[in-house]
């Protein structure tokens, strides 16, 4: 535990540097309501999908990336022990946050253009009730190189390594109009 806790306090150090680097941006600027979600607006570079609700998600096209603010979740639960507790705090974290997103997206110059939400992860318990859908990525090398980036988070936030070796990556996908919908806004009509 206290390894993790210096690790953690390290992260912690080196978040703001990442944060200037990344040219990620916090959907809610006010510190105390700050949401768990860093975005950026970023061109989509694999195979072709079509959700549910009949978007489709091309090569070259607008998405609103998102990415957790892990170092602020780790710090909110690394003394909750049990693993399907941490799930369930970071489901309510995210779900909390789905509307802050939805305004940010909402009033983003670019909004035009994007169609939905992408996220890249390895741990996809919750999303579909968040309304997200899941698709594998083809690239294998693209698949290995994303997991060992979210090896670190893995390793700090989960009790067992064995866990992040049977999760495989996922990319979560979420039309701009079901976000909206489900989420209180109204689609846009530009």
């Amino acid at each position: 535990m206290n390894l993790r806790l210096t690790i953690l306090w390290l992260w912690r150090l080196i978040d703001p540097l990442f944060y200037l680097c990344s040219r990620l941006h916090y959907v809610n600027d006010d510190p105390k309501s700050r949401s768990v979600f860093r975005v950026r607006i970023t061109k989509y570079k694999g195979k072709n999908f079509i959700l549910s609700d009949g978007t489709t998600i091309d090569r070259n096209d607008f998405l609103l990336k998102i990415h957790l603010h892990n170092v602020r979740l780790l710090s909110e639960y690394v003394k909750v022990k049990n693993d399907t507790n941490r799930g369930r705090l970071i489901y309510k974290l995210v779900l909390r946050s789905m509307p802050a997103l939805a305004d940010y997206l909402k009033s983003h110059p670019d909004e035009g253009k994007v169609k939905g939400i992408i996220g890249i992860t390895t741990v996809n318990k919750g999303a579909k009730s968040l309304g997200f859908e899941c698709f594998s990525p083809s690239n294998r090398w693209y698949c290995s190189f994303k997991k060992l980036g979210q090896m670190p988070i893995s390793l700090l936030s989960s009790s067992s390594f064995t866990n992040f070796r049977k999760n495989s990556l996922t990319y979560l996908f979420l039309s701009k109009e079901k976000l909206y919908d489900k989420y209180g806004r109204e689609p846009s009509r530009k």
